[in-house]
């Protein structure tokens, strides 16, 4: 099991320059994790996708329910005292520090691509 974040979803689900790096991801780890703020930030992907033509209405509501399928169960509720907390800690924003708790909490590894986790979180964070 492993901690994943939204842009990791997302280029599993919408092919992008990290698609193969995160196919193999879940080809060797499948049981993926995230905070419950994974859904309103993929939200936002599909929203910005659809608008700049990336993706069409159809496959934007496809990839919605693919995403949602494979993350049922799998999406956690945070303390907020623990993620505020834990950003005043690393100086992340609250939003990446409720993926770094996530991980923290239970031990687990958390792959992303954002720079400032992976510098402020070198034992925890990983590129996929």
């Amino acid at each position: 099991m492993i901690v994943v974040d939204t842009n990791v979803i997302a280029y599993l689900l919408i092919e992008g320059d990290q698609t193969d790096a995160v196919v193999k991801l879940r080809e060797s780890e499948s049981d993926w994790i995230a905070p419950r703020l994974w859904l309103d930030e993929f939200l936002s992907v599909l929203s910005n996708s659809e608008r700049q033509g990336v993706v069409s209405s159809e496959v934007a509501d496809q990839t919605l329910n693919l995403a949602c399928e494979m993350m049922e169960g799998q999406s956690y509720n945070l303390p907020a005292q623990r993620v505020l907390s834990t950003s005043r800690r690393t100086g992340c924003s609250a939003y990446d520090s409720q993926y770094v708790c996530l991980a923290e909490d239970l031990g687990l590894k958390l792959y992303t691509f954002d720079k400032k986790i992976l510098t402020v979180c070198p034992n925890l964070a990983f590129r996929p």
